[in-house]
C-alpha cells in the first residue's frame, strides 16, 4: 500500500486520529496519537519523541528518537467511537542520523529475518495466545473472579462468554487478522482465539493487535481481560504456543521430507535441535515474568522438560498431526512461550537459536513419543538427556547471560536493557512480603 491508498482508506473509514505504536523491551505497547494533518508530516519525515522515558531505550543525553510509521500495518481500532474514529500504525524507530535504532524490538526481529532472507527462506509463526476474562472486583480485592464456569470447548446457546468472544473475533477480523477458531480453554474464564500463521514480523504485529483489542473490548463489556501467565492458583495458566515453519520463496515447506520416519527434513531436525539446546537460555525472553514460572510447573499441561515428540503434549516441542498430503502444514510447535512476552524479541531468539542448530548440523535426542515426561523419574530423564526449564525468572536470567547466540541476536543494547529491567523486576519481587508468607509464618514463627 502506498501513501495515496492509505489516505483513501483513512477517508473511507472516517478516521480522525492515528495512533503511532511501538513497544519497549518488555513488550508494553506505547502510543502517540496524531491528527491527520500531522500524519502526512510523520510519513514524510517521521515523528520525534523522547526515548529516555521508554524502558530500555536511550539514555537522557541521547534521547531524541524518530518514529517511522509502517503503512502496511494500518488498521482501524473498531472499539473507538465513530465520531472520533482512530486507526493504528506500527512504527519502526530511528536515530537522528537516520540509522535504525538498535534498541527497537521490532527492528531487532526485522534484522534477524533479513539474515534469513539472504538464504531465500521465510520464518512463519502461528501463535495461540490464551487469556482470561474476569469480572471486575467491587470489594477492593486484587484476586480475580472468572467470568464464566465453562471448560475446554464447552458450548451453551446462552453463553455470555461466547458472545463476548464472538465480538472479539469480529473485531480482530476487521483489523486484518485471519481468524481460524475461537474456543473456551480448560480453566474457568479462559479463552483462546487462533489466527492464521504469517511471517514472523506480521505474526508479532498480530499478537500485539490481539492483546490490545481483547483488553479494550473486554472493558467495553464490563470485564477485565488478562494475558497474565498464571492469574489463579490451582488451575491452568495461559500459554502462547507457537507453530513454526520455514518456507522458501517458492512456497515450499522446508520442514517436509516424505522419506523420513516422522515426515520432517534435515533442516527441521536442526531447527528443533537448536531450540532444544538453547531452551533454558531463551526462557527468560519467551517466559519473561516472575509469574511465568508459576505456570511452568508439572500438572497443568504446561511444558517443563526439554524434549520433543510427535504426539506428546508434555514435550517442549511437538510435531502436530496434519492431513495426509498437506505438506505445508508440517510445523514445530514450541509450547513454552506465554503471552506476557514481547513477541518481537521472543520470535528473534526462537529463530536465532533454531538457525544455530541448522548451521551447526545439530540433531535432537530421541523423541519422547508415547511417554508422559511428568511421570518419569529424575534418573530416567537424565538417561534420555531430558533437562528442565528454569524454575524462576532469576534462574532463567542467569542462563540467558551465558548464551552468546541470544546476545548476538538481540544485540548489546536490547540484551543489556532486557536483563536490567528483568533483574529489577526480580529484586522487587524478592523483597515483597506475599500473602502466603503471612498466612504461613505470622503465628508459626
Amino acid at each position: 500500500m502506498d501513501k495515496k491508498e492509505l489516505f483513501e482508506r483513512i477517508e473511507a473509514d472516517g478516521v480522525e486520529f492515528v495512533s503511532l505504536q511501538f513497544t519497549d523491551v518488555t513488550g508494553s505497547v506505547k502510543s502517540v496519537d496524531a491528527p491527520l494533518n500531522q500524519l502526512k508530516e510523520a510519513l514524510e519525515n517521521g515523528l520525534w519523541f523522547d526515548g529516555s522515558s521508554i524502558e530500555g531505550f536511550a539514555r537522557i543525553q541521547e534521547s531524541d528518537m524518530l518514529l517511522s510509521p509502517d503503512i502496511d500495518s494500518y488498521a482501524v481500532l473498531p472499539w473507538t467511537s465513530t465520531d472520533r474514529r482512530r486507526a493504528r500504525l506500527f512504527c519502526d524507530i530511528f536515530r537522528p542520523d537516520g540509522s535504525p535504532y538498535d534498541g527497537d524490538p521490532r527492528g531487532v526481529l526485522k534484522r534477524q529475518m533479513a539474515k534469513l532472507e539472504k538464504r531465500g527462506w521465510i520464518y512463519n509463526v502461528g501463535s495461540e495466545p490464551e487469556f482470561f476474562l474476569f469480572n471486575p472486583n467491587t470489594n477492593g480485592s486484587v484476586h480475580p473472579v472468572p467470568h464464566d464456569v465453562g471448560s475446554y470447548f464447552d458450548f451453551s446457546p446462552n453463553d455470555e462468554a461466547a458472545r463476548v468472544r464472538s465480538e472479539l473475533m469480529h473485531a480482530l477480523h476487521t483489523m486484518g487478522l485471519e481468524i481460524e477458531v475461537g474456543h473456551h480453554e480448560v480453566a474457568l474464564g479462559q479463552h483462546e482465539i487462533d489466527f492464521r500463521f504469517a511471517d514472523a514480523l506480521k505474526s508479532a504485529d498480530n499478537v500485539l493487535t490481539m492483546k490490545c483489542a481483547v483488553k479494550a473490548i473486554a472493558a467495553q463489556n464490563g470485564l477485565v481481560a488478562s494475558f497474565m501467565p498464571k492469574p489463579v492458583f490451582g488451575i491452568n495458566g495461559s500459554g502462547m504456543h507457537c507453530h513454526q515453519s520455514l518456507f522458501n520463496t517458492e512456497g515450499e515447506n522446508l520442514f517436509y521430507d516424505g522419506n523420513d520416519e516422522f515426515g520432517i527434513s534435515k533442516i527441521a531436525y536442526g531447527f528443533i535441535a537448536g531450540q532444544l539446546a538453547h531452551a533454558r537460555c531463551f526462557s527468560a525472553v519467551t517466559a519473561p515474568t516472575v509469574n511465568s514460572y508459576k505456570r511452568l510447573v508439572p500438572g497443568y499441561e504446561a511444558p517443563v522438560y526439554v524434549g520433543w515428540a510427535q504426539t506428546n503434549r508434555s514435550a517442549l516441542i511437538r510435531l502436530p498431526r496434519y492431513k495426509a498430503g498437506n505438506t505445508k502444514a508440517v510445523r514445530a510447535e514450541l509450547r513454552c512461550p506465554d503471552p506476557s512476552c514481547n513477541p518481537y524479541l521472543a520470535y528473534t531468539v526462537m529463530l536465532a537459536t533454531a538457525m544455530d542448530g541448522i548451521e551447526k548440523g545439530l540433531t535432537p535426542p530421541a523423541p519422547l513419543n508415547n511417554i508422559n515426561v511428568y511421570e518419569m523419574t529424575a534418573q530416567e530423564r537424565k538417561e534420555r538427556k531430558v533437562s528442565e526449564l528454569p524454575g524462576s525468572l532469576h534462574e532463567a536470567l542467569e542462563e540467558m547471560k551465558k548464551d552468546s547466540v541470544i546476545e548476538e541476536a538481540l544485540g548489546p543494547t536490547v540484551f543489556e536493557a532486557f536483563i536490567r529491567a528483568k533483574e529489577a523486576e526480580w529484586e522487587e519481587y524478592r523483597l515483597r512480603v506475599m500473602d502466603w508468607e503471612v498466612e504461613r509464618y505470622l503465628e508459626l514463627a
